[in-house]
């Protein structure tokens, strides 16, 4: 599972090399409508955020929380595909109203990096037998287990990279 982190560990570190050199303004800048490149990761990090609320709630009960199994794996093979299509989807409302827009490249770096050291954190916590307990709720798909969940937040990163190399690319 480790690995899993790994990788999106590296997918993040490469996103935020493509913006570490935008200004503020540029970071900031939206059209009617659209969300900024610093909206869009922020967004990113008030999702993991607030998944990492809800996984360190789930681990408490961890014993009694049920097993995953097919319709969760055909679930998550529906939430990946949705992921990889240029479709457009409304953010949660509690992501919304949870969802602070970080300035600079600068914070967005210390507030995704704060998020990703308490989700090691977690990873660090789950036992083997543990792997398939549904412990993250994802909006539309319903409970599933962490490694689904780590594989979430790497779509949900490669759904909104598209929109970030559109923005930079209007720079």
């Amino acid at each position: 599972m480790l690995y899993l982190f790994d990788s999106l560990e590296t997918q993040r570190k490469e996103l935020l090399d493509r913006v570490k050199h935008l200004t503020s303004e540029q970071l900031n800048a939206h059209t009617e409508g659209k969300w900024s490149i610093a909206q869009i990761l922020s967004h990113l990090i008030a999702s993991e955020q607030l998944s990492v609320n809800y996984l360190n709630k789930k681990m408490q009960g961890i014993k009694d929380a049920p097993a995953t199994g097919f319709k969760e794996t055909l679930t998550m093979m529906l939430l990946v595909i949705s992921q990889r299509l240029p479709l457009k989807f409304k953010a949660p409302k509690v992501l919304a109203e949870n969802t602070i827009t970080y300035e600079t490249s600068e914070q967005i770096t210390e507030e995704w990096e704060k998020v990703r050291k308490e989700l090691k954190q977690i990873l660090t916590r789950f036992n083997d037998d543990q792997l398939k307990r549904k412990v993250y709720k994802h909006p539309i798909a319903g409970m599933l287990n962490i490694t689904q969940a780590l594989r979430f937040f790497r779509e949900h990163i490669y759904h909104h990279t598209p929109q970030i190399i559109h923005l930079l690319n209007k720079k």
